[in-house]
C-alpha cells in the first residue's frame, strides 16, 4: 500500500527532512505505524464564546476546552486499508490535560483517487470531512492547510461556522525531536484553538501487532 502522504505530495515528498520522510511513509507493509510521545509546551483556545463549541467537540473526539502548559500527549499514526478499500492513516492525539482527565482528537486521512485530494475525516464517527493541502517548505518541514469542510451527508459547511487549520511539523536535529505547531482560526471570530509541542517516535512493525481497534473510527464515511 502506498502511503497517503507520499501520494498526496508526489515528488515533493522527497524534499521532506529524512526523519519526516520515514514518519510519513508508514504504509502498513514496512511499518504498520509510528507512535509519538511528548509534551505540548502550550495548548490554547480562543475567547470565551468558543467554549460551547469546544465542549461539544469532546463528544466525538474533535476538540476540547482545556488549556495549559507542559501537557503530556501521544500521537498514533497507523496505516491500513479501510472497509471501502482506501489507504488510510490514523491521526489520534491524546492529551493528558489533568491527572484524572484525558482528551482525544481523532482523525483518519485517506487519499481520494476520484478527486485527487487528501481527505481528513474528523471524530469517532467521521461526521466531518475536510480537504487537506500539504506542502513542503525550504527547510524540509511539512505544512498542511485545511480546505472545504463537508458534513457526513456531503453538504458543504459554511466558512463562517468552521475553522481554517494550519499545521507545521519539522524535525529538530539538535534536540532529536519532532516539533509541531497547530492553529485553528475562523475568518470572522479569529483564533479558536491550537497547540505547540515536541515528541519522539517509535515505529511499529506489522509482524509485531495489529492496528489497535481504539484508533479506528467507530463508523466510516464513504463520501469523499
Amino acid at each position: 500500500m502506498t502511503a497517503v502522504f507520499r501520494t498526496a505530495l508526489g515528488t515533493a515528498f522527497d524534499r521532506l527532512h529524512p526523519e519526516l520522510q520515514r514518519r510519513f511513509d508508514v504504509d502498513g507493509d514496512t511499518h504498520l505505524g509510528c507512535v509519538g510521545t511528548g509534551v505540548m509546551d502550550r495548548v490554547w483556545r480562543g475567547a470565551a464564546f468558543t467554549l460551547p463549541f469546544l465542549h461539544l467537540g469532546t463528544l466525538r473526539h474533535i476538540l476540547f476546552p482545556e488549556t495549559g502548559v507542559g501537557i503530556p500527549f501521544t500521537i498514533e499514526n497507523y496505516a491500513y486499508t479501510d472497509s471501502y478499500g482506501r489507504p488510510t492513516l490514523t491521526f489520534v492525539r491524546t492529551f493528558q490535560v489533568a491527572p484524572d482527565r484525558r482528551r482525544r482528537f481523532d482523525a483518519t486521512m485517506v487519499w481520494s483517487e476520484r478527486r485527487g485530494v487528501l481527505v481528513d475525516y474528523l471524530g469517532t464517527h467521521q461526521h466531518l470531512a475536510v480537504d487537506l493541502h500539504p506542502t513542503v517548505d525550504a527547510a524540509g518541514a511539512l505544512t498542511i492547510r485545511s480546505g472545504a469542510y463537508r458534513s457526513r451527508g456531503g453538504l458543504r459547511c459554511p466558512a463562517t461556522v468552521t475553522g481554517e487549520a494550519r499545521l507545521r511539523e519539522w524535525y529538530d536535529e539538535r534536540a532529536g525531536r519532532f516539533r509541531i505547531e497547530v492553529a485553528v482560526t475562523n475568518r470572522r471570530f479569529g483564533p479558536l484553538f491550537g497547540y505547540t509541542g515536541s515528541f519522539t517516535v517509535r515505529y511499529v512493525r506489522p509482524d509485531r501487532a495489529p492496528v489497535p481497534a481504539a484508533v479506528r473510527p467507530l463508523r466510516e464515511n464513504p463520501r469523499e
